[in-house]
Order: C-alpha cells, then structure tokens, then sequence
C-alpha cells in the first residue's frame, strides 16, 4: 500500500519563490483592492511567499540559508522585475509582510553576481524607484518601512548620488517637519545619511549646489520646532567640519546672513542649541580672513555677545576645559575686532 500523499511537497527552487511573489503581487491588482475578501486572500498569498523568501535568504533558525540559492534569488527578482512590484504594491501590503519585505530588502542588495551589487544595479536602471521611496514619506502607513529601505540603498554612493541630485531631495525639508513624530524622525536620519554617508559624492553635490542648497536649509535652522533646530544645527556641524567639505565651510564662513542665523542660535532658550551653534560660530570668529562685512557686525554687537559668551558653559570634564579654552580664544578675538581703528559700525 503507498502512502506517498503524505510526503512533505518538494522545496521551491528559487525561480518558483520568485514566480509566486511575482504572481501573487500582481494579483494585486485594481479590482482586487475594491473587493475586501479577494483583497484579504492576495495579500495573504503575497504574505505566505515574501515569509518563503525571508527564510531562503536568512534561514530558519536551524538550517543556514543555501549561498547559491540566495544568488539566484537575487538574480531571478531582478530579471523578473519583482523589486519594482515589490515597491509599487508596499501600500496595499500587509505590515508584517512590509516588516519582512524591509528584513529581506537589505539582504537582497548585498548580493554579489560575479562583481556586481545585482539589485543595487536594477535600481541604477530605475531611479524611480528611489523617487517613490521618498515620496511614500507622504503616506504613514508606510513611511518607516520606505525609511528602512532607502537607507539600505543610501549605503551605495550612486544611490545616494541620485537622491541628492533629483528634485525629490527637496521633499525632506518638508518631510523632516512633518506633524507625525516618528515620520519626520525617520525622515531626518535618512536625510542625515544622505548628507553624511558618502564625502566625495556630498562634498560634489554641496559645490554644485551651494546657494539653493543652504537658502533652504537656513529655514531648518530658523525654524520654530525645536527637535528641527536642535537637530539640523548638529547636522550642519558634521557634514561643515568634514575635511572634505573644508571649501564649503570656507565658503560659509564668509557669509554675513549666516553668521547673524548662528548669532541668534547662541540666545535661543535651549543651552544644547546655544552650545552646538556656538561651534559654528567659533569659526566665523577665528577666520583669519574675515571679511569686512563679518568684522562689522562682530564690532557692532560685540557687547552683547560678550555677554552671551561669558554666562555659556560646556558639558563636565574634558570637554569642559577645552570648551572654555575655545571661548576664552573667541571672546579675545571679539574684543580685538572691537578695537579696530576705521571700522565702519554702522
């Protein structure tokens, strides 16, 4: 007698996992979304094969997952063009299915063909992709899961170089202020990463894009939120003082419209603010060659800054002491501007 009907059904072979997300996505489709039981049983389906392909790429705990068969899944997602399926359907996907699409999402572009990043490759040949990502900040539902993904792909420089240089990059000085706190978080570290990740190719887009760039910014540094100021200020400070931004810094320094904006971050009510924006401002101050413009308003509004100066402290310790080694420096400096002969004050 056999009882071969019990026998455990064979393994998928990656093509299969990945011709059954890619059909069960694309049942997805209009008509299915208006129909609440037919939504319920694709996005089901899709959730059965995105767990499928999550425990072929990182195992189940027991068994490893197979090196060869996780290359052939990448290779077939990316032939198939299931990562733009995958992208455009995350608003009407399950949250724990966009939970292990994002587990899996940052396994996937790691993966090696030969010599190149396979899926980081797709995504060089649909930017789009990326313009989405950034523009499903709008949608909360989805946002942090967009947010994961995206800096996951931030860790590559074309990637990064994309997002800086498209218009979509203008979106996250508004996201970064959204009502919702966790999204406008989420939106500030990728913005962050954006900034920070890649030197060269920052240091590029900030050359060719200085004016625009900073006119913009200076609104997150004026701007009425507190977490913004606190923040973009910080920010400002990491990508300014990066050696390969050194022309830029120099570039900024020169700049009377941002001198007085760190002027009126060093009064704001918040001591961490006052103390991050004096950073900046330590540097207008000790420019060796500072021009006229910045000599007349250190004179002009010498006094009160002196004031400002001498009641700010620093953390405890170390830092301490150099703090105020700093702004012993500063505040000679400021006296010595102050004293200049033929200084026009007005």
């Amino acid at each position: 007698m056999s009882f071969s009907f019990f026998k455990p059904s064979r393994p998928k072979t990656p093509p299969e996992v990945v011709k059954a997300i890619k059909d069960s996505l694309l049942a997805l489709d209009t008509k299915t979304i208006v129909e609440v039981k037919a939504l319920e049983k694709a996005q089901e389906e899709v959730e059965k094969n995105i767990v499928t392909l999550r425990c072929m790429l990182s195992g189940d705990g027991e068994v490893e997952p197979n090196v060869e068969q996780v290359v052939l899944l990448a290779t077939e997602i990316c032939k198939e063009d299931v990562i733009a399926l995958l992208i455009h359907k995350l608003p009407v996907l399950g949250w724990e299915t966009r939970k292990d699409l994002v587990h899996c999402w940052s396994i996937l572009l790691k993966q090696k063909v030969d010599s190149t990043y396979c899926c980081v490759q797709y995504m060089e040949n649909h930017f789009e992709l990326l313009d989405f990502l950034v523009v499903c900040y709008d949608n909360k539902e989805i946002a942090l899961h967009c947010g994961n993904m995206l800096r996951e792909c931030i860790k590559f420089s074309t990637l990064a170089k994309y997002i800086l240089e498209s218009a979509s990059f203008q979106l996250f000085f508004k996201f970064v202020e959204l009502p919702n706190f966790d999204v406008a978080s989420d939106a500030f570290s990728t913005f962050k990463d954006l900034l920070t990740k890649h030197d060269s190719v920052v240091s590029e887009f900030l050359t060719a894009h200085y004016d625009e760039f900073f006119d913009v910014y200076e609104r997150l540094l004026t701007s009425s939120n507190y977490v913004t100021r606190r923040q973009s200020l910080k920010l400002l400070s990491e990508f300014l003082l990066e050696g390969s931004n050194s022309h830029i810094m120099k570039r900024y320094i020169l700049e009377v419209r941002y001198l007085k904006v760190m002027m009126t971050l060093l009064k704001d009510s918040s001591k961490n603010i006052q103390i991050s924006a004096f950073h900046i401002f330590k540097v207008f101050v000790a420019n060796p060659n500072k021009p006229r413009e910045v000599k007349v308003i250190l004179a002009k509004n010498h006094e009160k800054l002196l004031d400002l100066l001498k009641n700010l402290s620093g953390g405890k310790g170390s830092d301490d002491e150099q703090f105020d080694e700093e702004k012993e420096l500063i505040i000679k400096e400021i006296q010595r501007v102050a004293r200049l002969p033929h200084l026009d004050r007005i």
